[in-house]
């Protein structure tokens, strides 16, 4: 936490203080009133700043990713501190979380499946550590892998890639597809992505 944060909790602590001490001053004769009545107004308080949150979580809208110019596409940070980025994968959209920490681009099982490879009759001869421990992964070889974001359209043929034998909810954007960039920075609250 921030000094910034601490220094508002501060100002509405004091601000509240001092509003439960007018309310109980001025209404000393019916204490019991005034405080169902305060309960009530900080419940009604408390109500609206969580439908604002959910409303933020729920719909607020999130642009996946922007292009700022010269090849150049920024990615936000989303709320649980992850980067995502969606990819055609032999013409199907698949999401991915970018992890600088994977080595190579691992699709999920529901993933490859819907980008046209059949799970079942993969060969899972590697294995891969993961935070669950040893998962088994079959080598692929993606046909086209595209980021097409506004008028940016990069795409790249004969993308070699796992898939994941394991559970994993979702698919994994390593590094070997991100050194395809150029340069890659994290600024911002943002991952910033240059061809």
């Amino acid at each position: 936490m921030g000094g910034d944060e601490i220094a508002r909790i501060m100002y509405l602590t004091i601000l509240g203080g001092a509003l439960l001490a007018y309310v109980l001053l001025s209404r000393r004769a019916d204490i019991g009133q005034s405080l169902r009545h305060l309960m009530l107004w900080g419940l009604i308080f408390i109500g609206v700043a969580a439908g604002y949150g959910l409303w933020e979580d729920t719909f607020a809208p999130r642009t996946q990713a922007v292009v700022t110019g010269d090849g150049q596409i920024a990615i936000p940070r989303a709320r649980d501190g992850h980067y995502y980025l969606t990819l055609e994968v032999n013409d199907t959209p698949v999401r991915f979380v970018v992890d600088t920490g994977a080595t190579d681009l691992v699709l999920s099982q529901r993933d490859a499946a819907a980008a046209g490879l059949d799970p079942d009759a993969l060969a899972y001869l590697g294995q891969a550590r993961t935070a669950n421990g040893v998962v088994a992964i079959a080598r692929v070889t993606l046909d086209d892998v595209v980021l097409a974001e506004g008028d940016l359209r990069i795409a790249d043929q004969r993308v070699p890639a796992f898939v994941n034998q394991g559970e994993l909810d979702t698919s994994l954007l390593g590094m070997g597809y991100l050194e395809r960039f150029a340069r890659i920075e994290i600024a911002d609250g943002r991952l910033i992505l240059t061809r």
